[in-house]
């Protein structure tokens, strides 16, 4: 019998922290830095996309980041059309997903063949100090743990899953910004301008107390805070790029099928090994 393994995100909750970021002329500053990086890969793809998609939680944000764009919700059951568009961006989204080998999947097959996917998500080691110290804090005050800051995939993990869901020449690369809050109430004013506020579907319900702040903060300050006493704080943001299959990519030879030594090609002269490698005695 086959489980069905419980879901990560409670959706409600993160609709209403998504709802909560405004439409501002300028983007939340992450959300920014995710675009530029993104900009610039397309630049450095030499073609021109004539139906793209854009799969994000933040249509206020990135409606517009490619002209005549396709902008649906990252939704579990994306809205996008088998082999309907030769440009994919996922956005700002796949951390919170369930599901993400099945997210990946269907944005593969929304491409034509060659089609390109992009996609950018907060990675393992987005918020890990304040995970740690919200982890010592609750396990002093109550002697337990309980779901507070989301799980966030490994850059290696998620190479992974590109080839998982399908897509030719996988690349994952991360871009890590360090930023320094005056306090822990303005690092959680900067994930709630965000939509990033707590919406796992195992967080608690019940109000935390004000002692489990306070005793965050004190840890938070005693292990990562800076030279002038600036609380450190973590933001991994991972790329990941791949394409749909297709015959013209370019694919790995046979093992065996060289015709010329790496010995040739370096310029180099090969040793050839012994027929018979003695190994001494140790007695």
């Amino acid at each position: 019998m086959t489980r069905t393994p419980p879901e990560l995100t409670d959706r409600a909750a993160l609709l209403r922290n998504r709802a909560r970021v405004a439409a501002d002329a300028q983007p939340p500053f992450l959300h920014a830095i995710a675009q530029d990086e993104l900009q610039f890969r397309l630049s450095m793809v030499n073609r021109s996309f004539s139906s793209p998609a854009i799969v994000t939680g933040f249509p206020q944000v990135w409606g517009d980041f490619v002209p005549k764009a396709r902008v649906v919700p990252d939704d579990p059951v994306l809205d996008l059309q088998e082999g309907a568009h030769d440009l994919v961006l996922h956005v700002m989204g796949l951390h919170w997903a369930s599901d993400p080998v099945g997210q990946l999947v269907q944005a593969r097959r929304a491409l034509r063949p060659d089609g390109l996917f992009l996609g950018v998500l907060f990675g393992g080691q987005t918020l890990s100090e304040l995970r740690s110290a919200l982890a010592q804090a609750e396990s002093d005050l109550s002697g337990g743990l309980s779901a507070r800051v989301a799980p966030m995939a490994e850059i290696r993990d998620l190479g992974a899953l590109l080839q998982r869901a399908g897509l030719a020449l996988p690349v994952a690369d991360s871009v890590t910004q360090s930023v320094a809050y005056g306090s822990l109430k303005s690092l959680f004013a900067d994930l709630r301008d965000m939509g990033e506020r707590n919406a796992l579907a195992a967080r608690r319900r019940s109000l935390s107390t004000p002692a489990l702040f306070r005793r965050t903060a004190e840890i938070y300050a005693a292990h990562f805070a800076d030279g002038d006493g600036r609380l450190r704080t973590t933001y991994d943001l991972i790329f990941l790029t791949g394409w749909a299959p297709d015959a013209s990519q370019p694919r790995p030879l046979r093992p065996g099928s060289a015709r010329v030594s790496l010995a040739e090609a370096l310029g180099s002269v090969e040793t050839p090994l012994p027929d018979q490698v003695k190994i001494p005695d140790n007695d």
